[in-house]
């Protein structure tokens, strides 16, 4: 496992290796300037003598001045060329996430949880750039720091300098101990601020259910004890950094003290000068930082591996639903007019881990041009049929023909392009209704945008609205009505002029006379085939066709004057619907 993690390490790092060695290199001549300035300063001390030359004094402090400056510009340059691969790496991640995101299928993306998906690309890529710019960095110098300046400490006296340094350890178990719990204690701050930013999300979404019910109490006391856990977290995690820092300096000045203590006694028996004392003293306290940093360098390694996992495995995840390696040409060119053909030959689908097939045995054929609907019981496979249409969802290979072509063999991007799927609950995004309009075609111009508009019958609403087609459409729609929401995803299929046009009871918040204001609409271009899912069978009685399902098959079929006459699933729905609308007009 560590081999893999640090292969993956390498891997992340290698389009940016000439930048990395590029900041070795600078922390190489950090510190090796580190190591010669307290050299410098011992031979100036030294030279502190009764009947010193000022001028070479003065030109050696000039020296040690320049040193420090130019080790202050490369310590500086090293950090942002290794923080800069971190956020290089970030960005690149981030990107890979996010494009990859939209190459999977929608159930599992729906199934996954935005959470999760949200919780790796942000705090686990965030630990994978810490990784690979903070670890990197602190470890290399670290390393640096022990390899050049312990070999001038042992130079100058081995005894003091193994004195001097045998407190470190005990630092580093220090910072390991409280690092590993201050870790954990910020995990969990972060967590109770991702319930308090939760909170705060939903009660503007669903202010007017607050309103409406009186909760505005409730709400602020759920506020108030989450807003009381980030606050309990927060000073949690501060008590544990004031604990952890005051300790650290403590072993420092120790290390400082037991050095003086036995300098001194050096310094009188004469085997060590006031110069060597002073470098050793600066040496000592060059190492505080490196080794106090080690614990949590450490930690963040270690963190950061685990983050570098979960971000392979996220991207690792290959989607079901792809494009053929070799696509055909799909029968109609893009952009061209007409309607489609749509063919199902014992169409079958099941979807994982479920007992039985949602669709089973499926067979039928629209016309080009033809009005069909589909209707059945609740959970008879009709939402099944229409994501499967689109390749929502895995498909079979020579069960489902777009033009004659199996949509198996088609790109995804030329069959989308073919068939305009508008889902029950159509999304809209934040953004004006316009822009919502031309989603599917943002290019294109405003004479299109509300020409979509009418065929919806969706201009009368826009014209009420103070900004027009400018009006900003909240998240999600919330600012729309059901039946607008509906009928601006309805526009948004009807702009890109797709020769199928898919409708999973995307009427079902309109009332029945602008639902049939909207099919004559569509019907009168003649120019695209559309498959009518509803549960209304007053809609339905107007399409040329009625393909009825049920419990997964398709068990019968043809106009609706026909059905309501045979005995069946259709009869018995629409004697039901028939009685609940007298009930209904019973005053």
């Amino acid at each position: 496992m560590a081999t893999l993690r640090l292969g993956l390490i390498r891997r992340y790092l290698r389009p940016y290796r000439r930048t990395v060695l590029l900041g070795v290199v600078a922390l190489v001549a950090v510190n090796l300037l580190s190591v010669s300035i307290p050299l410098l300063v011992r031979g100036v001390v030294d030279e502190l003598k009764p009947g010193f030359e000022l001028g070479l004094v003065l030109r050696q402090a000039a020296l040690i001045v320049v040193l420090a400056t130019a080790m202050g510009g490369m310590r500086l340059w090293s950090r942002m060329l290794v923080f800069g691969v971190g956020r290089q790496v970030e960005a690149s991640l981030k990107q890979q996430i996010f494009d990859h995101m939209l190459r999977q299928e929608p159930g599992w993306v729906q199934t996954t949880g935005s959470g999760e998906v949200i919780s790796r690309a942000t705090s686990d890529v965030e630990n994978v750039r810490r990784l690979l710019g903070f670890a990197v960095l602190s470890l290399t110098n670290t390393i640096l720091a022990y390899a050049l300046t312990l070999p001038a400490m042992l130079a100058i006296d081995p005894l003091l300098s193994l004195a001097a340094v045998g407190l470190y350890p005990l630092m580093l178990v220090t910072v390991r101990l409280f690092g590993g719990r201050m870790m954990r204690q910020q995990r969990r701050q972060q967590e109770s601020l991702a319930e308090l930013s939760d909170l705060i999300q939903e009660d503007l979404s669903g202010i007017s259910a607050i309103k409406i019910y009186g909760q505005e109490a409730t709400e602020r006391q759920a506020f108030a004890e989450r807003n009381r856990r980030y606050r309990d977290e927060a000073l949690e995690l501060a008590r544990t950094r004031s604990t952890l820092f005051p300790m650290l300096e403590g072993i420092a000045s120790i290390s400082l003290l037991l050095l003086l203590a036995l300098g001194s006694g050096q310094l009188e028996s004469g085997r060590l000068s006031i110069g060597d004392l002073v470098a050793l003293i600066l040496f000592v306290e060059r190492l505080v930082f490196p080794t106090a940093l080690l614990g949590f360098t450490l930690n963040t390694f270690q963190t950061g591996q685990v983050s570098l996992e979960r971000v392979e495995e996220l991207l690792g995840r290959r989607p079901r639903i792809t494009s053929p390696a070799v696509p055909v040409a799909p029968a109609r060119a893009p952009g061209r007019p007409g309607a489609a053909s749509l063919e199902a030959r014992n169409l079958s689908v099941r979807y994982d881990g479920a007992d039985r097939e949602a669709l089973s045995d499926v067979s039928f054929r629209l016309e080009p041009g033809e009005l069909v609907a589909v209707v059945g019981p609740v959970g008879c496979g009709k939402t099944t049929l229409a994501r499967a249409i689109g390749r929502m969802v895995e498909v079979p290979n020579g069960e489902l023909f777009l033009d004659g072509v199996d949509i198996t063999a088609l790109d995804l991007d030329d069959l989308r392009r073919q068939v305009a799927l508008v889902p029950q609950e159509g999304y809209l995004f934040t953004a004006s209704l316009a822009d919502n309009l031309r989603y599917g075609e943002p290019e294109a111009d405003q004479q299109r945008v509300e020409q979509a508009a009418i065929q919806a019958r969706l201009e009368a609403d826009i014209k009420g609205f103070p900004d027009g087609y400018r009006t900003l459409v909240g998240e999600r729609g919330i600012t729309l009505s059901g039946g607008q929401r509906q009928r601006t995803a309805l526009g948004r299929a009807l702009l890109v002029q797709a020769p199928l046009l898919v409708l999973d009871d995307a009427l079902a918040s309109v009332d029945n006379n602008t639902a049939a204001a909207i099919l004559r609409s569509v019907r009168d271009q003649r120019n695209r085939t559309i498959l009518m899912i509803s549960h209304q069978l007053s809609a339905a009685a107007a399409c040329d066709r009625v393909l009825v399902l049920d419990d997964g098959r398709l068990v019968q079929q043809g106009p609706h004057e026909l059905l309501v006459r045979q005995t069946g699933t259709y009869r018995r729905l629409w004697e039901r619907e028939q009685a609940a609308e007298q009930l209904e007009a019973i005053p």
